[in-house]
């Protein structure tokens, strides 16, 4: 089994660092998820569901932050930590402002962390299929194409389906991960 006890063992770049989310971010993480530009893309949670993800061994709920301003500029939640089957559940990736790369770098970060550290043998993810720039994002990080669930979500009154995308840690170490310091 591993966990992701502390975030002091992220490796960090020069430009965005992760620490613990805590109950005084949550207004964040709220925020963030309520912004329409974000919302159409993920399921949002109640504020309880967040709270009990903060306590749970199996996940990490990590608040990403800007090294020069030391403001939040996002946050991620992961889950799988204690799987046995060594396959990590990046469940949720939101930044608040899109186009200045932080969303790449935190994914190159999660990558590195998940697989030279953890030793992780996957990870894996669900993204709306109408979610171009994300997807167009994993795949430029590695990550596969493994299947389609269809109509799984209800929203509204329409129905919308996840793609599910993955990366090996055999795919991970062939392609590499390189990120600036």
């Amino acid at each position: 089994m591993f966990r992701m006890s502390t975030i002091a063992n992220f490796d960090e770049s020069s430009e965005l660092y992760f620490r613990n989310t805590e109950l005084a971010d949550l207004q964040f993480v709220l925020q963030l998820e309520s912004i329409e530009d974000n919302k159409q893309y993920i399921v949002p949670w109640e504020k309880n569901k967040h709270e009990s993800a903060l306590a749970e061994q199996d996940k990490a709920h990590l608040i990403i932050v800007n090294r020069g301003t030391e403001q939040p500029v996002g946050f991620v939640i992961i889950a799988g930590l204690l799987n046995q089957n060594q396959s990590i559940e990046l469940v949720r990736i939101v930044i608040h402002e899109k186009g200045k790369g932080y969303g790449r770098t935190a994914l190159k970060m999660i990558k590195k962390r998940v697989f030279d550290q953890l030793h992780a043998n996957r990870l894996w993810l669900d993204v709306k299929v109408n979610n171009h720039r994300a997807k167009q994002l994993y795949a430029s990080e590695g990550f596969s194409l493994e299947g389609t669930l269809r109509e799984c979500l209800k929203n509204d009154n329409q129905f919308e389906s996840l793609s599910i995308m993955s990366l090996l840690k055999s795919e991970y170490e062939t392609i590499g991960d390189f990120y600036p310091n």
